[in-house]
């Protein structure tokens, strides 16, 4: 009954935790927060200086005593302390915000997106986390599971539904039938690792240093999964050289799409990996459906025309991969049952 009455008065919150970004969706209240997954922590003290977008606004820019941190990494916590205190700071932004929360302060009900690959401890401190930051019950959703329903798949008829989410962290691809995944193939490769090696490509070839915020803005500007005209499109960068000194470079988009060559090649095998595993007749509903993606790191331009040549099969993208997860997290928050039927147990 107090559970009941709890729910009842609580804007329940469902969470998509990120490496890059950590959304967060209030039940009748839509998405209302979206912040980068980052916290900046004064050494000296051993305390939180900023979290979230002015905590981003420091990377690069902070003196010895202050550490700009992503406490996730791969798309699971890394470092468990800021991890709690970044969700604390989340939950009690959004939740306050509300003049019932305010009045009743209940605890409120948790979900959770997290990769469909992680293991039996990182789930632990996703739960603990989540508690210890002001949740009263906690529920995990496999983040292929809410693209899917993000995306308004028909995950609860018998059929074959594959989703690509391709996130900071890692690239989920799953085949999901009867609210359950069939097959499902969770790779530690994505968005943060094509940032890192356009870093390392432009250290090796053009001697130059730059920061992974420069490096995303080169893969949004120039990254490509396929050769187009894109090949030629240029853009100036500034970074360090090896000596130390200040420097600009002019580079190509050709220069870029060869350095996340091997990162989509990755992609790529682990969708065809996933098909080659993936039940005949389920096999033939995706022939007609085709693979939806989802997910920021989908974004990098070409990888659907990529996937379709590699694949020979349909590739498009959902509405708004980017909230794909958080939106789906928020449609089963209408729905306990939902919730129980396609959490991880």
């Amino acid at each position: 009954m107090l559970d009941k009455l709890l729910g009842y008065f609580s804007n329940d919150i469902g969470i998509d935790l990120g490496t890059a970004n950590t959304l967060i969706f209030v039940k009748g209240k839509g998405i209302v927060l979206t912040e980068p997954s980052i916290v900046a922590i004064d050494k000296t003290a051993n305390k939180v200086l900023a979290i979230g977008k002015e905590a981003k606004e420091m990377i690069g820019k902070t003196p010895e005593h202050i550490q700009v941190i992503r406490p996730l990494k791969d798309g699971v916590i890394a470092d468990f302390d800021t991890t709690q205190a970044m969700l604390k700071h989340f939950i009690q932004k959004v939740h306050t915000n509300f003049p019932l929360a305010r009045l009743t302060n209940p605890r409120p009900r948790v979900v959770v997106g997290v990769p469909s690959g992680i293991t039996t401890v990182e789930k632990r401190a996703v739960i603990d986390a989540a508690k210890q930051a002001g949740a009263r019950e906690v529920y995990l959703i496999a983040e292929p599971m809410a693209a899917a329903i993000g995306a308004g798949l028909p995950i609860d008829q018998p059929g074959g539904n594959m989703i690509v989410d391709i996130g900071g962290g890692t690239s989920e691809i799953a085949v999901i039938s009867l609210s359950g995944s069939v097959i499902s193939n969770s790779i530690r490769v994505a968005g943060d690792e094509m940032s890192e090696v356009i870093i390392n490509y432009l250290k090796r070839n053009y001697h130059i240093l730059i920061g992974e915020q420069t490096a995303e803005n080169v893969k949004i500007n120039l990254g490509s999964a396929i050769t187009s005209d894109r090949d030629e499109k240029k853009m100036e960068i500034r970074g360090r050289d090896m000596t130390g000194m200040p420097r600009s470079v002019i580079i190509y988009g050709k220069d870029i799409r060869e350095a996340l060559e091997d990162v989509i090649i990755q992609i790529v095998n682990a969708v065809k990996s996933t098909l080659e595993k993936t039940p005949p007749e389920l096999a033939a509903d995706i022939v007609e459906r085709g693979i939806v993606l989802a997910g920021g790191g989908s974004l990098i331009y070409g990888l659907d025309k990529r996937l379709m040549e590699e694949t020979k099969l349909p590739v498009v993208y959902c509405e708004d991969p980017l909230t794909a997860v958080a939106r789906g997290i928020g449609k089963a928050l209408q729905n306990i049952d939902l919730i129980r039927r396609v959490s991880i147990k």
